[in-house]
């Protein structure tokens, strides 16, 4: 071949290229969450974060469904995080019964995922949410009770109301049963978002919730101080694959961010919102975002 041509031949291969790698985008982001309200908050606020920060859209896969469903996504590829709890991590995914020191979790969490499934457990995002054991105020007032140990004396009895996911997991009824709570009727499985109405409607007297619920910002509840540390530690933390924080350098940066930026309250009161005032969670987030600074 003429060397002209050859030239020629090799400036359209490079145009070529050059084309190729200006056509191609950046393997999509997506974020997951569980079925809960809390959980469509925190993906809803980590999608928008990292949309400001990386600059492009960012998919979302919420609701998906409980634990082992969402996080048997996370291992698929189907997502490339979600928000997760350390707790949860080791009672459904370990199948070890968390301990009350929130950094022995954390850590034990933390060091098990990447050793298993190259996951990275981030810094919490700064609250915790364990299971919560939940009576009306005005009972608490009457049998002057504060803590589920001083539960346990009440004479009456307790009707107990729970989810599902409380009923079958090792950190939730077992552990409750450390207690010897004494009970006036069987416990009660039913579906989550039912357990305040049937507490406020008095077909049970007590339910088994969560320390960050919405409604907890809004009613005359009490919730009993789980004085035996029986449900462990259940700091909120983002849960990533590692392979996509390596193709995208820019995106464990941003997640970083959240850490810290949520406390008790306040993920409370953004439950309340979506839960009791009845409003979007995407705008909850985005409202959360600005005040905080991140956007």
């Amino acid at each position: 071949m003429d060397p002209r041509e050859l030239r020629g031949v090799t400036l359209l291969a490079l145009a070529a290229m050059a084309l190729a790698g200006c056509g191609s985008s950046p393997k999509p982001i997506v974020v997951g969450s569980k079925n809960f309200t809390e959980q469509v908050v925190l993906g809803e606020i980590i999608a928008q974060h990292l949309e400001h920060r990386l600059g492009r859209p960012v998919r979302r896969q919420l609701n998906l469904g409980g634990t082992l469903l969402t996080y048997q996504a996370l291992l698929n590829g189907e997502i490339s995080l979600y928000p997760e709890y350390t707790g949860t991590i080791e009672a459904e995914i370990l199948k070890e019964t968390p301990s009350p020191d929130p950094s022995q979790v954390f850590e034990r969490s933390r060091l098990e995922m990447a050793r298993r499934e190259q996951l990275d457990l981030l810094p919490a995002l700064g609250f915790d949410n364990s299971f919560a054991i939940v009576i009306r105020g005005e009972d608490a007032r009457r049998d002057k009770i504060t803590t589920l140990s001083e539960a346990a004396s009440v004479k009456h009895g307790w009707k107990l109301g729970m989810g599902y996911e409380f009923a079958s997991r090792i950190d939730g009824m077992p552990a409750l049963n450390k207690y010897h709570l004494p009970m006036s009727a069987p416990p009660r499985s039913m579906d989550l978002g039912l357990v305040y109405k049937a507490l406020s409607d008095g077909q049970v007297t007590m339910i088994a919730a969560n320390t960050t619920d919405g409604q907890l910002a809004r009613h005359d509840w009490t919730v009993l101080a789980d004085d035996q540390h029986a449900f462990g530690s259940h700091q909120a933390c983002i849960l990533a694959r590692q392979d996509v924080e390596a193709a995208e350098p820019r995106l464990k940066p941003a997640l970083l961010e959240l850490s810290g930026k949520i406390d008790s309250g306040t993920m409370r009161q953004l439950n309340a919102a979506v839960d009791v005032d009845h409003r979007p969670a995407a705008q909850v987030a985005a409202e959360f975002l600005a005040r905080s600074g991140l956007r």
